[in-house]
């Protein structure tokens, strides 16, 4: 499915057609920002990422242009993170509102969300491995008839294991995958996750099987 950026600054909008095309989607964006609106309606994209900072007009007006239009769901993706920013936001149509910097496992949860109750797709929501299956909407891992719920960070740490299959994970790919940048966070962050996914997993009997042998 395609997603329309409408981001101004090129590192993050690059940053971000990177994490969706990863994952199986078409990412498009424009530089024409005096025409950012119609841009975006013409890509016929499934849905759109907008920044509310943006040049010639803010993210505000673009998404009351876009809804002018048509109902092409919205997620507000900004650095912004006023409770009026939020309530604005949702008051003039978009779907959704995260804040900057966003935790690429939720975003990527909630797009999902987002496409599988517009279009009623088949938009994948959980992943199964070795009789342990993630739900990535609401953050919870089954094995058998056991339930556990993750915290944001454990789920994208168990997806990545998940969809490697058993295979070692470098530490740099976990913070990548997890926080974009290694400036907002530290070794002993990324530790505390670790251990506490593992006791969760130890509590269920799946820990030897998922995990993999070393690192």
């Amino acid at each position: 499915m395609k997603i329309f950026m409408i981001e101004d600054e090129n590192a993050i909008r690059m940053e971000l057609a990177q994490l969706l095309i990863k994952y199986g989607y078409e990412a498009m964006s424009s530089d024409h920002f005096e025409s950012i609106a119609q841009a975006a309606i013409d890509s016929k994209a499934d849905l759109i990422l907008l920044d509310i900072n943006l040049p010639y007009q803010d993210g505000f007006q673009v998404c009351r242009d876009i809804r002018k239009q048509s109902n092409v769901p919205i997620i507000v993706l900004t650095s912004r993170n006023t409770d009026f920013d939020e309530l604005m936001s949702l008051s003039i149509g978009a779907d959704d509102f995260i804040s900057k910097p966003y935790n690429a496992q939720v975003l990527l949860a909630r797009i999902q969300n987002i496409l599988s109750r517009t279009y009623e797709t088949n938009v994948s929501a959980t992943i199964m491995h070795k009789g342990l299956t993630l739900n990535l909407l609401n953050a919870t891992m089954y094995f058998d008839d056991r339930e556990i719920e993750l915290t944001k960070n454990e789920l994208g740490i168990l997806r990545l294991l998940m969809v490697s299959k058993g295979n070692i994970i470098p530490r740099d790919a976990i913070i990548d995958e997890l926080w974009q940048s290694e400036k907002f966070i530290d070794e002993n962050t990324l530790n505390v996750n670790i251990v506490r996914l593992r006791k969760k997993l130890t509590a269920i009997r799946i820990l030897p099987s998922i995990w993999p042998q070393r690192g």
